[in-house]
C-alpha cells in the first residue's frame, strides 16, 4: 500500500503501517543523531522538557549538510546515516516522546521493534545516496537547536512536503523485514554446514 501522512501523525495511522508499505510524509520532520540522542535521553531521564514536542512527528536519523544563504539556513545534501547505532537510545526515546515514525536506513533492533509495538511507532528507510533528492522535499528549516554538538549532530526541525518514498521496515506489529532476513541467512547458513557446505 502507498499513503501520504501529515504531521502529527496519529496512533491509529501508524497501526494501519504494514511492512513494505511506502509512505510519503508532509509537515515537520526532526533530526537526531549520536550525540543527540544521547542529549534527549539525558534530559528525558532528567525531567528536562525537549527543545520540540515529539509527539506525533517523525525523528530522521541524519546530519545535513549545510550552507548560510540570505534568508537563513540551507540543507543542500539530507542523506540518512545508518540507524542500527542509534538502538541503544530509541525505545526510551519511542516511550518517552509519542514520536511516530523513526527514519534512517540499514534497520533496526529487537528493543525498537518491541517498542514500536507497544507504543504505536514505525520504523521506515530512506534510500542512502540520494541525500540532494531528500533536499529537495525540504521546504523549510524552521528553527536548529544544540548547534554546540556540531552540525551534523544538531536538532534541525525541517518543514517537509513530498518526503520520500519511505518504506515501512519495522511496524507496529512488532515485524522487523531485516530482522526476518537476518533469522532466515542464518538458518540456511546453518542448514548449509550440517549438510557439508558447498563443498559436499
Amino acid at each position: 500500500m502507498e499513503y501520504v501522512l501529515r504531521t502529527p501523525i496519529s496512533e491509529q495511522e501508524v497501526r494501519m503501517l504494514r511492512v513494505g508499505d511506502l509512505i510519503t510524509v508532509d509537515g515537520l520532520v526532526v533530526t537526531l543523531r549520536d550525540a543527540g540522542h544521547k542529549r534527549a535521553i539525558e534530559y528525558l531521564k532528567s525531567g528536562r522538557r525537549l527543545p520540540i514536542d515529539l509527539s506525533g512527528l517523525i525523528l530522521y536519523h541524519m546530519g545535513p549538510v549545510v550552507r548560510m544563504g540570505e534568508r537563513g539556513w540551507e540543507i543542500v545534501s539530507a542523506g540518512p546515516t545508518t540507524s542500527t547505532r542509534l538502538e541503544q537510545y530509541e525505545s526510551d526515546l519511542i516511550k518517552k516522546t509519542g514520536v511516530r515514525l523513526i527514519v534512517g536506513k540499514g534497520g533496526m533492533g529487537a528493543k525498537t521493534a518491541e517498542a514500536c509495538k507497544r507504543f504505536g511507532a514505525a520504523y521506515a528507510i530512506y534510500p542512502g545516496g540520494a541525500g540532494a533528492l531528500a533536499a529537495e522535499a525540504i521546504e523549510s528549516v524552521e528553527k536548529v537547536e544544540w548547534l554546540d554538538l556540531g552540525i551534523p549532530e544538531a536538532m534541525w526541525i525541517l518543514r517537509v512536503r513530498g518526503f520520500g518514498p519511505l518504506m515501512i521496515t519495522i511496524d507496529s506489529t512488532g515485524r522487523d523485514f531485516y530482522g526476518e532476513r537476518r533469522g532466515a541467512i542464518e538458518e540456511n547458513m546453518k542448514r548449509m554446514l550440517e549438510s557439508g557446505g558447498l563443498w559436499r
